[in-house]
């Protein structure tokens, strides 16, 4: 098929994994548009005349005598040279992290035919990376990148940078070199110039100024997360590219690990690797989006999906503490008042609840997800706890008791209501229901 049709393919696959984990975009584009073509290729002809930080060189390349063709570096496999890790790709490690040149590779082999490629010279586009070293020194400890982040490009930054062969030899899909007939951007080139071209798109469908936002004086905040496998392209080229084009620099870069299923790389072999769809055929996106949460933290650190532990933990938290508490109450206050929540005397507990939203609001900025959701969990179980010293079940057994009735029940339901609050960013599609079950927003 064509680049295109699988581009249009991919897409709605995406949109669809998104839209059933309720992840809302205001605009999910592509970086295959006419927004983005022109966009690097601006970037790269301030980087080429004004900032004087293009050079030419040629080099050796692998090439595939039997495709002729020369091979893109995802087209090429071997050993790493650095830590020796079998099968890595011809640009960087996924076992160590390395970035490399294809031709560093050990015992390389061609993913296009399994030939052995062979070396031919062509003339190379690079962005001299190594001129930004001073800005980059700045720019990667002023506060943008995680700590962790922050060292590991201090390192790279000591071991000198190294000028960025930006440029690939048709055929090869994306966006030509302009004045360079059958050269292309490399793709991490024009990949994230993506993010701007997909925010120019909705200025353009929304009246907004598209300079206001990513000029050199926009007072906008600029967020990005990635995984940690794509954190030399954010942390190094792309502020790079950013400030030496005259545009702004992202506020921060946020990296995540990888995932693991139940301690092991995710494998098709074990039969743990797991699509979005797959899992969305059987089980519910939202306990998913708690688990995740309730293990993530503002560090780059891998997280495992343990299936027992995933089974428990929905278990425990959203079933038998969080919605126990609604399904235990609401009940008396349809059949015995109407559907009409009481007056509380004692506010003490509910106060007690609504004192935590700075703290949990603040976690959650912070990026500190597991402890917002601890904090929430230990709420929870307050609120359990006045359920159980109340039992509603027991009173509304006995005579007279109504008034105490309505009221334990109607401090049960606001204090789900509060705990919802904490929980909706978390879980927006049980926070709706919520909004439909008690009829307010």
């Amino acid at each position: 098929i064509t680049p295109e049709a699988l581009i249009e393919r991919v897409w709605h696959e995406h949109k669809a994994d998104f839209d059933g984990f309720h992840v809302e975009f205001d605009n999910y584009y592509s970086t295959n548009s006419d927004e983005n073509r022109e966009l690097a290729q601006n970037i790269y002809r301030k980087l080429r005349d004004e900032a004087k930080l293009i050079a030419t060189k040629t080099i050796e390349q692998y090439y595939d005598p039997e495709k002729e063709m020369f091979l893109p570096d995802r087209f090429i496999k071997g050993e790493c040279p650095k830590c020796h890790a079998l099968d890595q790709y011809g640009d960087s490690c996924e076992a160590c992290g390395a970035t490399y040149s294809p031709t560093d590779l050990i015992n390389p082999v061609s993913a296009v035919s399994g030939a052995t490629p062979v070396r031919k010279e062509s003339e190379h586009y690079f962005f001299t990376l190594g001129a930004c070293t001073d800005f980059l020194k700045e720019w990667t400890n002023a506060g943008h990148l995680q700590p962790e982040a922050a060292n590991k490009m201090q390192e790279w930054i000591a071991g000198g940078l190294q000028n960025w062969d930006i440029s690939r030899d048709a055929p090869y899909f994306g966006f030509e070199i302009p004045d360079a007939p059958g050269k292309y951007f490399y793709v991490w080139l024009d990949a994230p110039v993506g993010y701007m071209a997909s925010f120019k798109n909705l200025c353009a469908k929304n009246g907004l100024d598209f300079n206001a936002w990513w000029g050199t004086d926009s007072t906008a905040e600029l967020y990005h997360f990635i995984g940690k496998d794509i954190l030399y392209f954010h942390a190094l080229f792309w502020p790079a590219m950013l400030k030496f084009s005259g545009h702004r620099t992202p506020t921060g870069v946020f990296a995540h690990g990888f995932l693991t299923v139940n301690g092991q790389k995710m494998s098709k072999s074990r039969g743990t690797f797991i699509t979005a769809a797959s899992y969305r055929k059987y089980l519910n996106p939202e306990q998913l989006r708690y688990y995740f949460a309730a293990k993530l933290n503002s560090s780059i650190e891998d997280i495992d999906l343990s299936l027992e532990d995933f089974t428990a933990r929905v278990n425990s938290d959203l079933i038998g503490k969080f919605v126990n508490i609604a399904s235990r109450s609401a009940g008396f206050i349809t059949k015995r008042f109407g559907g009409r929540l009481g007056g509380i005397a004692d506010q003490t507990l509910l106060q007690q609840l609504q004192a935590a939203a700075k703290d949990i609001a603040a976690q959650y900025e912070a990026r500190e997800y597991g402890k917002a959701l601890r904090d929430i969990m230990r709420l929870t179980d307050l609120a359990n706890q006045y359920v159980d010293e109340n039992k509603p079940w027991e009173l509304a057994k006995q005579e007279g008791m109504d008034a105490r009735l309505h009221e334990a029940c109607s401090v049960s339901l606001n204090l789900f209501r509060l705990l919802t609050l904490y929980l909706k960013p978390v879980l927006p599609k049980l926070a709706t229901d919520v909004e439909t079950f008690f009829n307010i927003a």
